[in-house]
């Protein structure tokens, strides 16, 4: 069964965004082995400088790096990434099976992004959008696409 490991920088607060994401993990159960690592954000002055946000950025990517699995596919969300539909997406998905990679890493940084050292280990920079989303909100719509995606891969009827 596929891997997928969702490695995010902040915690969830809200228990309506826990209870999203419970859904979604119930959901992707019958598609594969998922596991979500929440990471620290690295506090920042009120008004921190470029060098500052470089910094927490970098201490942040050290993190996210000590949790990808060896040889898995890893996909950084971010804004500057390539938009896809959710068949391209399960298109992709099934092309990385078929090529034998069995587990798939997606990153999600925090408030300040990802570290441009960290986007360069990613197979795939994903965007959702152009439009910015608190990473609460993109936590749950990184699940409802994977879920989207593996379903139609499996050739479920969910995405129409």
């Amino acid at each position: 069964m596929l891997g997928v490991r969702l490695i995010c920088v902040g915690k969830l607060g809200e228990k309506f965004w826990a209870q999203a994401v419970k859904e979604y993990e119930k959901r992707l159960s019958g598609y594969c082995k998922l596991e979500i690592i929440e990471l620290p954000e690295q506090r920042l002055p009120q008004t921190p400088s470029e060098g500052e946000i470089t910094q927490a950025l970098d201490r942040e990517a050290a993190l996210i790096e000590s949790k990808i699995w060896p040889g898995a596919a890893v996909i950084a969300m971010c804004v500057e990434g390539k938009p896809m539909s959710s068949e391209q997406l399960a298109d992709y998905f099934s092309r990385l099976t078929v090529s034998g990679t069995s587990r798939i890493c997606l990153l999600i940084g925090g408030s300040c992004g990802l570290s441009e050292k960290i986007k360069q280990k990613a197979a795939l920079r994903l965007s959702m959008s152009p439009m910015t989303f608190p990473h609460h909100l993109a936590r749950v719509m990184v699940l409802e696409q994977v879920y989207r995606a593996l379903n139609i891969a499996a050739g479920g009827k969910y995405h129409k």
